[in-house]
C-alpha cells in the first residue's frame, strides 16, 4: 500500500486534501506542528487532534523549534501582513514533514495549498518556489489544486489517480463546504489558522522580544499569556488575566523568575523575568512587579497591599492605569 504524510492544521483544505487521498486507498499520516507561535491548547484537543480522529489517521506532533525562530527572524521570502513569513514556513514545514515520512517510507507529502486562494503565499510562483525548496523531490502534492498544477512524481508513476484531484484555485471556499458535506466532514473551524504571527498584538510583542534578545521556542511560547510590561530596566512582567493563565504562567515559568503572588487580594499571579539586555532585577523592579500585579486585583483602588515575592510579603501601592499604560508591550 503506497503511503504519505499529509500536513494537517485542522483547517478544511487539509481535511479535504487529506480525504481525497485516503479515498483513493493511500495510507496517511498527519504531520502538525505545535510549539513556540503555534501553541496546542492548554486543555481540550486542538483543531488538528479533531480533524485526525474525523479522519481516522495517526496524527504526529513535530516542534516549531529554534530554526522556525531563525526563519521569523530573517526570512528569505518575506512577510505577511505581519510577523508571519508563510512562504520560508511553508517549506520548512513541508521539508520537515517529508524528512520524517521519508525515513518512515512514505512515497509522498500532501498539503491542502489552494492555487490563488492566498495572495502572497499560495500563487503560482509562491507555490514553485515551495516545491523547490523544500526538497521534496517532486513528491509534493496538493490534491486540491492537483489539476491546475503540472503532475507530480506520485501522479506519473500511478500511485495516484491524477483524475480524481481536484482543479480548485481563488479564495471562495463554496466547493470546499460542498466537498466537505459530501464526505460528511462536519467540524471544522473557521478560515483564520492557528498561526500567532497573523495577529497584530502577538507580532507586536514578538518584534519587541526579538529587540531585547528574548528569542528562544520558551520565551516566545510566553508571549501568548497574560498582560506584558517592559520595566526600564529592561526586565519583563507578565501578569495573568485568569486563573487558566495563572496556573499556566507557574507551569512555563523559567529558572530564575521572580513570582508574585496576588491571589490573597484576591488577584493575578505575575512573573517578573530578567531580560538577556537587562541587568539583575532588583528591589524596585520586584516593587513595581508586584505593584502592577496589585493594579489588577480586587483591591486595585486600595492605598497599599500586600503581596508575595517569591514567598516573602511586600506592601506595595497598586499601579495606575497610566503608570501600567506607559509599561505595556503588545
Amino acid at each position: 500500500m503506497a503511503s504519505c504524510v499529509a500536513l494537517l492544521s485542522g483547517g478544511l483544505d487539509s481535511v479535504l486534501a487529506a480525504r481525497l487521498i485516503l479515498n483513493q486507498g493511500i495510507k496517511v499520516t498527519g504531520v502538525n506542528f505545535a510549539g513556540a507561535y503555534c501553541p496546542r491548547p492548554a486543555e481540550g484537543k486542538s483543531a488538528a487532534d479533531r480533524a485526525a480522529e474525523q479522519l481516522s489517521v495517526e496524527l504526529v506532533i513535530l516542534p516549531i523549534d529554534s530554526g522556525f525562530i531563525d526563519l521569523v527572524k530573517a526570512p528569505k521570502y518575506g512577510r505577511g501582513g505581519h510577523m508571519n513569513p508563510c512562504i520560508d514556513c511553508h517549506i520548512l514545514m513541508i521539508q520537515r514533514a517529508w524528512e520524517w515520512g521519508k525515513a518512515r517510507g512514505a512515497d509522498f507529502v500532501v498539503t491542502g495549498e489552494v492555487l490563488g486562494q492566498r495572495p502572497m503565499s499560495q500563487n503560482k510562483q509562491a507555490l514553485g518556489i515551495v516545491a523547490r525548496r523544500s526538497m521534496t523531490d517532486g513528491r509534493l502534492l496538493r490534491p486540491m489544486s492537483a489539476q491546475m498544477l503540472e503532475p507530480t512524481d506520485p501522479e506519473r508513476q500511478g500511485l495516484v489517480d491524477r483524475g480524481k484531484l481536484l482543479d480548485i484555485q481563488g479564495r471562495s471556499r463554496k466547493r470546499q463546504i460542498e466537498l466537505a458535506a459530501q464526505f460528511g466532514i462536519k467540524d471544522y473551524p473557521t478560515p483564520a489558522g492557528g498561526c500567532l504571527l497573523t495577529d497584530a498584538g502577538f507580532s507586536n510583542r514578538l518584534k519587541e522580544a526579538f529587540e531585547h534578545r528574548e528569542d528562544s521556542v520558551a520565551s516566545i511560547e510566553l508571549l501568548h499569556i497574560g498582560r506584558h510590561f517592559r520595566l526600564g530596566s529592561g526586565a519583563k512582567v507578565i501578569v495573568g488575566r485568569d486563573e487558566a493563565e495563572n496556573k499556566e504562567l507557574l507551569r512555563r515559568k523559567p529558572a530564575g523568575a521572580v513570582v508574585i503572588d496576588g491571589t490573597n487580594l484576591p488577584g493575578p499571579i505575575a512573573l517578573l523575568l530578567k531580560s538577556d539586555s537587562s541587568g539583575p532585577s532588583d528591589k524596585s523592579d520586584r516593587l513595581l512587579a508586584a505593584r502592577l500585579c496589585a493594579r489588577y486585583s480586587d483591591r486595585r483602588d486600595a492605598p497599599e497591599v500586600t503581596v508575595l515575592v517569591d514567598g516573602e510579603p511586600l506592601a506595595a501601592k497598586p499601579a495606575t492605569a497610566a503608570e501600567s499604560a506607559s509599561l505595556v508591550v503588545g
